[in-house]
């Protein structure tokens, strides 16, 4: 059997029913992968020299971190193809992730950046973008994670204004199901932000904010340069929520 026959069994006979949609497309994703690093190599022949030296091959133009998310899904094969009986050889963690080390994109803002990016956001709430990045370094959420909020998540319990995480937008399916269970979560957020998102008008589908045809992230770039804070992404701002956030008073 080709390895890229097997992969392509493995991943729609085993995996499918193991992970999540969203995370399924990634298993699809790497099999066009291995399709063009192994169009003839078959299980039978495969060893650790010869895949290591494909899979350096491809680090060579990619980054490491490219490499390493590949060679999980090729590893977690390998081991079911040993375990099965179809490799003689478990030599699947004799494999490395080697890539080029390209500059971070998901930074923590300095602090002074981000005290910048809150004073900007905070004088321009008319806008629902600013409003959205606003609660976002505020709470951490993940991308999904605010796309998914609705009207209805907002509330006061009698002490504290808060917010409740119950789903996640994905723009790959239709799955709104949350990263884990740990991920449905209650957050508290300032008095002035609980007041001013119910001024954004529902979306047709009940959401509160506009997906933006899942562009946030140029739009947070565009934002950032306006105000002249260094480049990152919304789960950069995450990370800065964690570094700088400070009890709500």
């Amino acid at each position: 059997m080709l390895y890229k026959d097997f992969y392509h069994y493995w991943i729609y006979t085993i995996k499918k029913n193991d992970v999540r949609p969203a995370t399924f497309r990634n298993y699809e994703l790497a099999e066009k992968i291995i399709n063009n690093l192994f169009p003839t190599s078959t299980l039978g022949q495969l060893d650790d020299v010869q895949m290591q030296k494909v899979l350096d091959d491809y680090g060579k133009n990619h980054s490491k971190k490219t490499v390493t998310e590949l060679l999980k899904k090729i590893r977690t094969s390998l081991r079911y193809a040993y375990a099965k009986g179809y490799i003689y050889n478990d030599f699947a963690s004799l494999l490395k992730a080697h890539g080029q080390e390209l500059p971070k994109r998901n930074k923590s803002l300095s602090l002074s950046d981000f005290k910048n990016l809150k004073t900007y956001l905070v004088k321009h709430t008319d806008n629902e973008f600013n409003l959205m990045v606003l609660l976002e370094i505020n709470t951490g959420l993940r991308r999904g994670e605010l796309l998914g909020i609705k009207p209805e998540d907002l509330h006061f319990d009698s002490q504290y204004y808060c917010i409740e995480v119950k789903r996640s937008i994905d723009p790959t399916s239709n799955d709104t199901k949350l990263k884990n269970k740990h991920s449905r979560r209650s957050l508290t957020i300032p008095k002035y932000l609980y007041d001013l998102l119910p001024t954004i008008k529902p979306k047709e589908n009940g959401y509160l904010f506009d997906w933006f045809h899942f562009k946030q992230s140029g739009m947070l770039k565009e934002l950032l340069k306006k105000i002249g804070i260094t480049p990152t992404t919304f789960y950069g701002l995450r990370d800065t929520h964690a570094l700088f956030y400070l009890p709500i008073i």
